[in-house]
């Protein structure tokens, strides 16, 4: 379908990455979020059927809620209202696609953690840091922060992020403009930890993205997905252990366990792993749709 749509006429341009096809439209953008899977910045022969429109329904039931917060760069996502030229591809891109506006994007993920978990644990065990930021000696996996942490990264296209410090990333833009997109990535990172806990869902940690429209610092990309985010279940959750997941930790938890090396080709996964992973994004879908207004 991404073949098909790029040779359309009203297609400036187009870019497929590890899960989303984005299509310059001239004054938007369409994005289209695939049944792709990445791990570890590896992508996956293989699909999640139905996970594109999962991870795009969240990302703008988001965006429409959280607007008051931030701007972002939603602008539809009724298929009815795209142009004329995409109707042919309607059933497609229901539910899986949005119209946006175009941003000059920051080249970092804006990353707010708020328990110590993933790569973070990895790495404040070698180091007691965090992305630069020092931290207690003697803390737990999945121990929570006294207040959420703001570590960005830069991002690849292909091969892996790699983490920075907040300076670091100061440094490489616009001081101003890294300040706002700290401010607004704990803001809303906050908002979002307050509701979803009330839904019996932590948000430990998640990534976003943002650009410039204009000069004014905008919301990007997705927001909130199991893609860019690591929900836990509250009933379940402990301090020393990882908690059960509402995000695509169960594929990465069983690359660990076979051993996989973290690098192309990714290996075939079990139809058992796929079928938690994609009950799992039913119910966080479930529960956002819910509990963020």
């Amino acid at each position: 379908m991404f073949k098909r749509i790029k040779e359309l006429d009203i297609v400036k341009s187009c870019h497929q990455g590890k899960v989303r096809d984005i299509f310059d439209l001239g004054e938007t953008l369409l994005i289209v979020t695939s049944d792709r899977v990445s791990a570890f910045d590896v992508v996956f022969s293989q699909t999640l059927p139905g996970k594109g429109a999962i991870l795009n329904q969240i990302a703008v039931h988001v965006f429409k809620v959280s607007s008051g917060l931030l701007p972002n760069h939603f602008i539809t996502d009724d298929v009815d209202a795209y142009p004329a030229a995409l109707q042919p591809f309607k059933e497609y891109l229901k539910d899986r696609s949005m119209l946006v506006k175009k941003l000059e994007i920051i080249p970092f993920e804006c990353i707010v953690r708020g328990y110590l978990s993933g790569s973070a644990f990895a790495e404040y065990k070698v180091s007691h840091s965090i992305g630069g930021l020092e931290l207690p000696a003697g803390m737990q996996e999945s121990e929570q922060f006294p207040q959420a942490l703001f570590t960005p990264s830069t991002k690849a296209e292909e091969g892996h992020d790699e983490n920075i410090s907040f300076q670091q990333m100061r440094d490489s833009m616009d001081p101003a403009s890294a300040d706002l997109a700290r401010k607004y990535a704990l803001e809303l990172y906050d908002w979002a930890y307050r509701k979803l806990k009330e839904k019996g869902i932590i948000l430990a940690d998640t990534k976003f993205e943002f650009g410039l429209l204009g000069g004014e610092l905008t919301l990007a990309d997705e927001a909130l997905t199991p893609d860019s985010s690591r929900f836990w279940d509250l009933g379940q959750y402990t301090v020393g252990k990882t908690p059960a997941s509402f995000d695509k930790q169960i594929i990465r938890d069983y690359l660990i366990e076979i051993g996989w090396n973290k690098q192309p080709p990714a290996p075939v996964l079990p139809p058992q792993i796929i079928e938690k992973t994609m009950d799992r994004y039913c119910r966080v879908r479930d529960i956002i749709l819910g509990g963020l207004d």
